[in-house]
């Protein structure tokens, strides 16, 4: 690839961890890490001290809030901007690195809405610059593993889809914590959550959503749902002493968060621990949608953000048979002694009748079911985060299953929620041509 190229980095969450840790890491010859942006200093300063610790030369590091972005970038000759704010400011960030003169590296979702999405799409087209939406369960074993049995023909034509996304009690209740349980915040589960999993959709048919149809709503979170259940009065937030129930998160129970969001609250006064049953929830936590594809394919999706496992099966129907991806990350959310939460797989009593683990079964018409190996690698998702990362930093190979993710790639998966968002508000089907997004999403 040459020299390592250099990078500013904006948005200093949690999210942005892998990317910091692969430059600090992996990629310390790849990348050279010229800037850390961000509204809230005490997060730069904690990312930048990580960095320190880790042995990376910080010295010259750039830190700052966003509104230097495009300073930043000229002073420093960034190559490239890494976009891991909160979704709703993702297109503000992009637009304006790709104006400055730099490519940009973005976390899913893309954005948030049409207007946003079109901006997109005239900033890449005014300025020839480059956008890399980084959808890593692409690259999971298990889903690749799926994508190659679909690419050989062992089904023949897929002609339909049915993917159930389940989220537990710890991850699901998470996100109406957080700032993504305002829906102007994130576009809702649809988008933030979901464009994982339609763009998992869209690449495995390699067909483009041409209509959309979505039902759902704030069925178990929000204040409205906790009166209507006769839930006692609660503490605005997890962060407080006294006993917890187990919709809590105390940020002084976990070190990382504590570092990272209640030691510097009061910079921005962001609350990380929110009650999930407080006043505001907007983000729908269960849904329902059905996808129309380009070529006569047709998705059967749900998703459930209360359950008491995690995980998810996607079962692909073709013209010669089905296969089948069966995954369970977490099969229970118990409680302890204290009466906290315990996620440890480990911690099932032997009773449990349903385990954690994955199933990759192909099935052709007249034939006997088979299991299909799953190739792991090392490290998150599988090897699947260090797969992405390379192709981020070094640059993608010839890969034939696609996996890299361009820009018109996240906007095909955040067309499918954004038309399903519009679906919920109208009750109508809504055709993906009809939200004016400012690209062909044929292919």
């Amino acid at each position: 690839m040459g020299s390592p190229r250099r990078y500013v980095v904006v948005g200093t969450g949690h999210r942005v961890q892998m990317y910091l840790d692969a430059m600090a890491g992996a990629h310390r010859d790849d990348a050279v890490l010229v800037a850390l942006l961000d509204p809230n200093p005490g997060r730069v300063e904690h990312h930048r001290a990580r960095l320190e610790a880790a042995g990376l030369d910080v010295s010259s590091v750039v830190t700052g809030g966003p509104e230097a972005l495009e300073q930043t970038i000229a002073d420093t000759g960034a190559d490239r901007v890494v976009v891991t704010s909160p979704d709703h400011a993702h297109a503000g960030l992009v637009v304006r690195s790709l104006d400055a003169g730099a490519d940009v590296v973005v976390e899913k979702p893309l954005t948030i809405d049409p207007e946003s999405a079109r901006a997109i799409a005239e900033a890449v087209a005014r300025t020839g610059r480059d956008v890399v939406v980084t959808h890593n369960y692409r690259y999971s074993p298990r889903n690749s593993g799926l994508k190659q049995l679909i690419r050989d023909g062992a089904i023949g034509t897929p002609l339909s889809v049915t993917f159930e996304w389940i989220l537990d009690t710890a991850h699901g209740a998470d996100y109406f914590r957080r700032w993504h349980r305002d829906k102007k915040n994130s576009g809702g589960l649809l988008i933030h959550k979901a464009s994982h999993h339609f763009d998992l959709v869209n690449w495995l048919l390699a067909d483009a959503p041409t209509q959309v149809y979505a039902r759902g709503g704030v069925r178990f979170y929000g204040a409205e749902n906790a009166d209507a259940r006769g839930l006692p009065p609660r503490p605005p937030r997890g962060t407080h002493d006294g006993e917890h129930s187990p919709w809590e998160l105390d940020l002084r129970d976990d070190p990382r968060l504590k570092a990272l969001y209640l030691d510097n609250e009061q910079h921005d006064g962001y609350h990380r621990d929110q009650d999930v049953f407080g006043p505001g929830v907007t983000t729908e936590d269960n849904l329902a949608v059905v996808v129309d594809y380009s070529r006569g394919a047709v998705l059967s999706y749900a998703l459930n953000a209360h359950a008491p496992w995690e995980g998810y099966r996607i079962y692909v129907n073709g013209t010669e048979g089905r296969a089948e991806l069966e995954v369970v990350e977490r099969a229970a959310v118990l409680l302890d002694d204290a009466g906290g939460t315990t996620v440890d797989p480990s911690a099932l009593p032997a009773s449990s009748s349903r385990h954690g683990g994955e199933r990759l079964t192909l099935q052709r018409h007249w034939e006997p079911a088979q299991e299909i190996e799953i190739q792991q690698g090392e490290g998150g998702h599988g090897g699947g985060d260090a797969l992405l990362l390379a192709d981020v930093f070094r640059g993608p190979g010839e890969d034939p299953l696609e996996r890299p993710s361009t820009w018109v790639d996240g906007i095909r998966s955040i067309a499918v929620g954004m038309a399903g968002n519009e679906s919920l508000r109208t009750g109508q089907a809504v055709r993906v041509e009809d939200l004016g997004l400012g690209v062909d999403l044929s292919r």
